[in-house]
């Protein structure tokens, strides 16, 4: 199956050869110049997890945790 490019190439820039690096031009742009195409993002909370999830999350470490060692001494 072959690809093909729906952008066509200018006539004048030739080919790269396999290895060959890509002529500046002919790239995407990079990362940066792309920070206004998305939508602005509002909601940012400042502060971390709230101590109710990360309580649960220790907890269920922790459980795990016993469980092992528990394990391991039953053997």
């Amino acid at each position: 199956m072959t690809q093909r490019n729906s952008e066509p190439r200018n006539p004048d820039t030739p080919e790269p050869r396999p290895g060959q690096r890509v002529p500046p031009g002919e790239t995407p742009p990079g990362e940066s110049s792309m920070s206004g195409a998305g939508p602005r993002e509002s909601y940012n909370p400042t502060k971390g997890w709230t101590k109710g999830p990360t309580v649960v999350i220790w907890l269920i470490v922790l459980c795990f945790a016993v469980f092992c060692v528990a394990y391991a001494l039953a053997l």
